[in-house]
């Protein structure tokens, strides 16, 4: 069992008999000179974090069985509780959980998927970093009496002439601020059309994500994040386990035979989970492609009869 860490990575290791052998911390660069001490095929199992998925391939390049727990299936293992949290309990909770049959183990991503998978991420921020800064550039022209509709598209086209319109009482300094902003604005816009054009060059060349995009409400962004972020659809045993690896089932609180069913899980991939649903919400609140669709028909059928977002 390791625990993984920036510098230092605990490791707490037993023989066949359960008996521990090793109980020590490794500077990073030092873990893998041990490593290839061990017996060929010996069983190295981490939490799903940062950095595990390159430990993990690293790994299984020497010849070892190394595999990936997400975290929230290895605290219980830990004896000491939540008060007894540290590196060498994590690392023997770790150890604990890998032994156990019935554990289910995360499958190692590909260097090229977590390169795709960046791409993904970049865009996301960049996203975000645009959303907040419309919101500030509206909140400064606010500040001096003038309001804009709220749509980007109608900003981006009002701006430059507020800018030049000297009838305002937008201040001087106000205005230079204003055009940083909105240099930074067009900055972002091209980082984002990067993104977009990684993405595109991903959908044309890759023959699953072209499939994927044929699904309702599945275009090349959300088919991209799906390959990338799943990648061997085989881990599967059917439709529902992703569907519960994605956190799409309900939470149980049920005992005595009596089944008590809560909203969804969330676990898993937000974004990926997120995307799924949107186009899921767009599929349903327009009516496309539902006419001669069974799933089409269901949806609709169910959203007359249940609230919008079962």
């Amino acid at each position: 069992g390791v625990d993984l860490a920036k510098n230092v990575i605990q490791v707490h290791a037993v023989d066949e008999h359960g008996t521990v052998v090793v109980a020590r911390a490794f500077r990073r660069e030092k873990f893998i000179t041990w490593c290839v001490q061990l017996p060929a095929g010996c069983l190295i199992a981490m939490e799903a974090c940062s950095g595990a998925h390159h430990w993990c391939r690293k790994l299984q390049a020497l010849g070892f069985d190394a595999r990936m727990i997400p975290a929230q299936f290895v605290a219980p293992y830990r004896i000491q509780g939540n008060s007894g949290k540290n590196d060498a309990n994590d690392a023997a909770a770790v150890c604990e959980a890998a032994s156990r049959a019935h554990m289910h183990f995360v499958t190692p991503k590909t260097v090229e998927q977590q390169g795709m998978l960046s791409v993904h991420r970049l865009r996301e921020g960049i996203k975000e970093e645009r959303t907040a800064l419309i919101n500030r550039i509206r909140g400064l022209l606010a500040e001096f009496g003038i309001v804009v509709p709220q749509s980007p598209d109608v900003l981006r086209s009002q701006l430059q002439e507020l800018l030049e319109d000297a009838s305002n009482e937008i201040a001087s300094l106000a205005r230079l601020v204003l055009q940083r902003a909105q240099q930074h604005w067009q900055e972002l816009d091209e980082h984002m059309r990067w993104c977009d054009e990684r993405i595109a060059a991903h959908h044309q060349s890759d023959e699953r994500v072209q499939r994927a995009a044929q699904l309702m409400g599945v275009g090349p962004v959300t088919a991209s994040a799906l390959i990338a972020t799943v990648g061997d659809f085989n881990q599967f045993k059917n439709g529902a386990q992703l569907g519960a690896w994605l956190g799409l089932v309900p939470k149980q609180n049920s005992s005595g035979g009596v089944a008590r069913l809560g909203g969804i899980t969330k676990r898993g991939d937000i974004y990926l989970r997120t995307l799924l649903i949107q186009g899921a919400k767009a599929v349903v609140l327009t009516g496309k492609q539902c006419t001669n669709n069974p799933i089409g028909q269901w949806a609709q059928s169910l959203r007359q009869r249940s609230n919008w977002y079962k």
